[in-house]
């Protein structure tokens, strides 16, 4: 999760603070040892001293931008130098380093002792310091990127401002910001007594609800495997679990039950707020829990079959990437029924989301996407943050067709660093005489989105019409940055009306697909309503421009309205043979058919033998 989806989870703002009066000065050693003061760039006419979190995602993008402007200001006598204030080893300063290209010094802070002379609270956080180090400016690098915000371009650039003014002699016109992004100490809290411990209580929570994701190899940007990672996270613990960021989900607890909902319990937040609150102790070691064991790769059962993207796929350290379409021939002679699959993607820290479409052997243009089946399925499977793999139940399979091939459609993103990826399908296949329930994934979408400028509520909706009775799978909404909420709502013949889903604060960084905890059977006659909300005004922070009409797009500036759901037909059993009804729509088929060949026939006798007596 060391992307877009983390900076929604661990950011939020920083208190508006004046700059202290003087920057006091400090004595901090790099990774290799040596030792910095701020009087060492006495002859400096301005230092720009970023404090930072070296596994914090907001500083992993910003730091190519920080780079450049190091290389930039060099020869007008500005240095730059990077705090890393969260516990970090000299090992963990070198990993930064090497990995992000850093031509800077990035100095240890033990203990946060410069972060707290200073004030800094979050990472990145800049401070520009004049030729007598007095503070003139704090706060954010520029406003590209920030809670639930990545702009394609920087709007205001108050950091590069606030240099240019010092170097200018001027006044600096914004002196102090709200730096966005992980907490770098925790924020200060009542000291209680507490007898929770992370031995006996702490880590078999995090177990259950945490290390899926936080562990070496994951999304997630930091380990929450040990106590030492846990002690080191905790004030981001606190705060995001205090403001329901973590752990993510954004169903309406009021309605529906989901079988996927890794929502922490009143209990289980009381007892880590009490162990962070009282000082995070150890406890004692025997109290540990056993190692829980996490598949070493996939999720689902062991693949029969894995498919991956023909080659790697480069990702630059900044930017926007267009979608990107690959198209795998897995050479299937005879259809194929999957009952579990899994998109493993070849670097997660850059792979936002990934679907998996099929297509017929005589297409040419993989962008191409046509539904399949008699229930007109639109995809295999997708992947994105918060997303788990497709296991169907027993009896239920997707089906690939015979000679069709598999399109990867893979949204990438940046993460301040060089990257490459090469993403991977595994495939669990049923017995065919198993499968008593073909699964479809249906979509409702609008492919006219026209979003007024700064509207703040606007509405679209669409409805689908069950023609046979049918049960309900799963759900999945996707909208983009001006996404505001999403509801799913069953409207059954009688009139009645029942929300199945409700996501009153949709969030771009997790897209879940709801799991219905127990299938739901819809009569025929009933319709699917879905309805979205989305704000296009300038109080939305994740909104990259206000002033436009947004349209229907596959970019993150763009939007979507797509409403996925998961359905199989209530009354089939393909083990048994067509039913009654498929019997008697094939011999209709047939008697159509048969009447069109005559008909044909008989048209050819008639033209032929009004051509002869022409002759």
């Amino acid at each position: 999760m060391t992307h877009l989806a983390l900076l929604w989870t661990l950011t939020a703002c920083g208190p508006t603070a004046a700059p202290p009066p003087s920057a006091v000065d400090f004595n901090l050693r790099d990774a290799v040892g040596k030792s910095h003061r701020l009087a060492d760039y006495r002859e400096r006419k301005a230092v720009v001293v970023v404090f930072l979190a070296v596994d914090c995602p907001l500083a992993k993008l910003y730091t190519p931008r920080l780079m450049g402007l190091a290389k930039e200001y060099d020869a007008r006598g500005v240095s730059f130098l990077l705090i890393a204030s969260r516990q970090e080893t000299t090992r963990d300063l070198a990993r930064y380093a090497r990995e992000h290209g850093v031509t800077v010094p990035v100095l240890r802070d033990i203990g946060g002792v410069a972060a707290t002379r200073f004030g800094a609270e979050r990472s990145p956080e800049a401070f520009v310091l004049d030729r007598d180090r007095r503070v003139r400016y704090r706060g954010r690098i520029d406003d590209q990127y920030g809670i639930g915000v990545q702009r394609p371009v920087a709007r205001t650039h108050e950091m590069r401002d606030a240099v240019d003014a010092v170097l200018a002699g001027r006044s600096v016109a914004v002196t102090v910001t709200d730096a966005p992004g992980c907490p770098l100490r925790s924020r200060d809290v009542v000291r209680v007594e507490s007898s929770v411990t992370f031995s006996r209580d702490v880590a078999p929570i995090l177990q259950r609800r945490c290390q899926a994701c936080h562990r070496p190899g994951q999304s997630a940007p930091f380990s929450l495997m040990s106590y030492a990672d846990a002690a080191k996270w905790a004030g981001a613990m606190r705060e995001v679990i205090d403001e329901g960021r973590m752990p993510p989900w954004s169903a309406n607890p009021k309605h529906g039950t989901f079988a996927n909902d890794p929502s922490l319990s009143a209990a289980e937040k009381q007892t880590l707020f009490h162990w962070i609150d009282g000082g995070c102790p150890e406890g004692d070691m025997k109290d540990l829990p056993a190692p829980k064991s996490f598949p070493k790769e996939w999720s689902v059962p062991t693949p029969d079959l894995v498919v991956e993207m023909p080659e790697a796929f480069a990702v630059p350290a900044q930017g926007t990437i267009d979608y990107q379409y690959f198209r795998v021939d897995p050479g299937f002679r005879e259809d194929r029924w999957v009952s579990a699959a899994e998109i493993l993607p070849g670097n997660p820290a850059i792979v936002h989301h990934v679907n998996i479409y099929l297509q017929p052997p005589d297409f040419d243009d993989p962008t191409d996407i046509v539904s399949q089946g008699k229930l007109g399925s639109f995809c295999l499977t997708m992947m994105a943050q918060g997303t788990p793999p497709l296991i169907l139940g027993d009896g239920l399979a997707k089906r690939i067709p015979a000679g069709w091939r598999i399109i990867f459609v893979v949204h990438y993103q940046t993460i301040g660093s060089i990257q490459s990826d090469r993403t991977r399908l595994g495939l669990t296949f049923a017995d065919p005489k198993s499968v008593r329930k073909e699964v479809a994934t249906r979509l409702l979408v609008c492919s006219d989105l026209r979003i007024p400028p700064r509207v703040a509520d606007y509405r679209v909706s669409k409805e689908w019409t069950f023609d046979r009775d049918m049960h309900l799978l799963s759900l999945f909404p996707h909208m983009h940055l001006r996404g505001k909420s999403f509801r799913y709502e069953l409207v059954r013949p009688d009139g009645s009306e029942e929300i199945l889903l409700d996501v009153p604060r949709f969030d771009f960084g997790w897209q879940h697909r709801y799991v219905l905890a127990e299938p739901i059977l819809v009569k025929a006659g009933s319709r699917l309503r879905c309805s979205a909300v989305y704000d296009n005004s300038a109080d939305n922070p994740a909104n990259p421009d206000p002033d436009a009409e947004v349209r229907t797009g596959m970019q993150s500036w763009e939007e979507m309205f797509n409403g996925y759901f998961d359905v199989c037909l209530a009354d089939e059993d393909l083990t048994s043979g067509p039913t009654w009804a498929e019997r008697v729509a094939r011999y209709r088929g047939a008697m159509v058919l048969g009447g069109v060949a005559c008909g044909l026939f008989l048209g050819r006798r008639r033209i032929a033998r009004r051509l002869g007596k022409a002759n």
